[in-house]
């Protein structure tokens, strides 16, 4: 097999399969829980481990409130970047609460390592449910508020309509993904044509538009604002009862209190963080939609404790590429629209 083949890969030839997912928060530190998921996804693969509806859909939400999280950071500073101080002010208010509803539920408000391989770190906590509520029912008229500044402002529709164009057949060709893919046309969404972690039950568009300018892009992100929102109260109403971790004990921690109390459970515990749990050998590569487009992660194991390999195929990483044929024959002040309409995130890229 070839040699492990950056930081990151070299890094997890160290560590057991389970203190890899920390690794993974700081790959896209923007959407932490959505680089968790991929990773998790791809090893519950190689260990055939079903995971619990409730724990799925709680991915599911958790996932979608971490999207909304990144695109309002996207959002905000990518206005500032054209001269709309007021709107960071205001996606950064929301994201405060969500990132309080992170820190709620996993004592972190960015990298929270909320997903573990098998389910959830924790049980989400007493007024959790009823927090994101709150937010869920209140978050759209938000997001009426970004548009109500942005959508008709002429000075922003100036700097935005008909700049840095993308044509689909290059979008395609360079790899491009996500919004920046879908803001030329092309209609491909991974919850949607390949789902994973329970997506297939909920009710959602694809925003997707053919200008492939910088404001197809930014029509795709403020709807996907809404169809997330969307995706999280459908994920209130429905959630399952039952638990939060597979019935895995030589893979998943046991319950503080049981570990308390039944030697078994005890040994179990002892075990999993001393030594961590084989995964049988075999490789595996699992996508998730990230905020930014497909976030990929290939795992090799050689059915020790450790993973042989782990490589992530980064959104931001692919779709840097197209900003050059985005600029040519623009203005150089239109770099800037154009840079900030990829929604690149460098953690992304510089590994």
């Amino acid at each position: 097999m070839a040699k492990l083949s950056c930081a990151s890969c070299r890094r997890s030839a160290t560590s057991t399969y389970q203190q890899v997912v920390p690794l993974t928060d700081r790959i896209d530190y923007l959407c932490p829980m959505t680089n968790n998921l991929a990773y998790c996804l791809a090893v519950e693969k190689l260990l055939g481990l079903e995971i619990p509806p409730k724990a799925q859909w709680m991915r599911v939400m958790m996932n979608e409130l971490t999207r909304i999280n990144s695109h309002l950071v996207w959002l905000g500073t990518h206005a500032m970047d054209l001269g709309a101080m007021t709107v960071f002010l205001y996606c950064f208010r929301e994201r405060e609460d969500i990132l309080r509803l992170f820190e709620m539920v996993s004592g972190q408000r960015m990298m929270s390592s909320y997903f573990r391989i098998g389910g959830l770190a924790l049980e989400p906590p007493l007024g959790f449910f009823e927090k994101v509520k709150s937010f869920a029912d209140r978050f759209p008229g938000n997001v009426d508020e970004y548009e109500g500044l942005l959508t008709g402002n002429p000075i922003f529709l100036m700097r935005v309509k008909g700049v840095a164009h993308l044509s689909m057949e290059d979008a395609i060709a360079m790899g491009a993904t996500g919004p920046t893919l879908r803001g030329s046309g092309v209609d491909i969404d991974l919850r949607r044509d390949a789902p994973y972690s329970g997506y297939e039950n909920f009710k959602f568009k694809v925003p997707v538009s053919d200008g492939g300018d910088v404001w197809a892009r930014y029509l795709c992100r403020v709807q996907e604002l809404r169809e997330s929102i969307g995706i999280v109260q459908q994920a209130l109403a429905g959630m399952p009862e039952g638990p939060t971790k597979a019935d895995a004990p030589k893979v998943v921690l046991p319950d503080r209190e049981k570990m308390k109390t039944q030697m078994e459970a005890l040994i179990y515990h002892f075990k999993i963080i001393t030594e961590g749990f084989t995964v049988p050998a075999g490789e595996v590569y699992q996508a998730v939609e990230s905020p930014r487009g497909e976030m990929g992660y290939y795992v090799v194991s050689d059915g020790t404790a450790k993973p042989y390999r782990v490589h992530m195929r980064a959104p931001s990483y692919a779709n840097l590429q197209v900003l050059a044929k985005m600029c040519e024959g623009g203005l150089i002040a239109d770099v800037i629209a154009a840079i900030g309409s990829i929604d690149v995130v460098v953690g992304d890229i510089d590994r």
